[in-house]
C-alpha cells in the first residue's frame, strides 16, 4: 500500500498545485483581481484532490477503504459523466480549458487505479461509507452555498437552494416539481450511479 499511497499523494499534490494556478488565473488573468466564488474548489470533481492528499496520512484501514471506495465510485462517476456535457470545461483562457480536460481525465485514472488497489475486497459496506462521505460533502457544500452567497455567486455541488437546478434532466424535474425536488433527485441519482459503478467493481473482484 505504501507505493499506492505515494502515487495518490503525487496526484493529489499535482492537483493542488494546478488548482492554485487555476484560481490565480481566474482571479487575476480573467477576473480583474476579483475572486469568483463559482470556482471555489469544493465541487464533486474537486473532492478527489483532498482524498488523494489525505490517503497518505491515514493509518486507519477502515477510513482508507472508505476514501478508496469514494475515488473508485464517485470520483470515477464524476470524471466520466463530465464528458457527457463538456460546456463547463471551457474557459476564455485556453490553458484553463486544457487543465479542465486533463483534471477530469485524471479523475478517471484515479478511479480506475483506486479500484485496482481495492478491487479484491470491495464490499457493499465500503459503499455505504463512501455514500456517507458524499452526503457529508453535500452538507458542507450547502453550508458554503448559504454562508458565502452574500459575497458572490456560489453553487457548490450544484445544489444551492439559491439557484435553480441547471443540470441536464434534473432542471426539468426542478421546473415541474420544484427546485428542492430537482436537488434531491440529483443527489439520489449521483448515489445510484456510484452504486452501479460499485457493483461493477464487485463483479470484477469476484473474477
Amino acid at each position: 500500500m505504501i507505493k499506492h499511497k505515494k502515487i495518490f499523494f503525487c496526484c493529489g499534490f499535482l492537483m493542488l498545485l494546478t488548482e492554485i494556478w487555476k484560481q490565480w488565473c481566474l482571479t487575476y488573468r480573467l477576473g480583474g483581481g476579483h475572486y469568483n466564488w463559482w470556482y471555489f474548489p469544493f465541487q464533486l470533481c474537486s473532492i478527489p484532490m483532498y482524498v488523494c492528499l489525505l490517503l497518505c496520512f491515514i493509518s486507519s484501514v477502515k477510513i482508507r477503504r472508505v476514501l478508496l471506495t469514494f475515488l473508485m465510485d464517485y470520483g470515477l462517476l464524476a470524471g466520466i459523466f463530465t464528458f457527457f456535457d463538456t460546456s463547463g470545461l471551457h474557459h476564455a483562457y485556453t490553458l484553463l480549458t486544457i487543465h479542465s480536460y486533463a483534471w477530469h481525465i485524471l479523475l478517471i485514472f484515479l478511479g480506475i487505479y483506486a479500484g485496482y488497489t481495492h478491487m479484491a475486497d470491495a464490499t457493499l459496506k465500503d459503499f455505504a461509507g463512501s455514500a456517507f462521505l458524499y452526503l457529508s460533502c453535500c452538507l458542507i457544500a450547502t453550508i458554503l452555498n448559504l454562508a458565502l452567497y452574500p459575497y458572490g455567486t456560489i453553487n457548490m455541488f450544484y445544489i444551492s437552494p439559491r439557484f435553480r437546478m441547471t443540470q441536464k434532466v434534473f432542471r426539468h424535474i426542478a421546473l415541474f416539481l420544484g427546485n428542492y425536488a430537482g436537488i434531491a433527485a440529483y443527489i439520489c441519482a449521483t448515489i445510484t450511479g456510484a452504486f452501479f459503478i460499485h457493483l461493477i467493481w464487485l463483479k470484477a473482484g469476484k473474477h
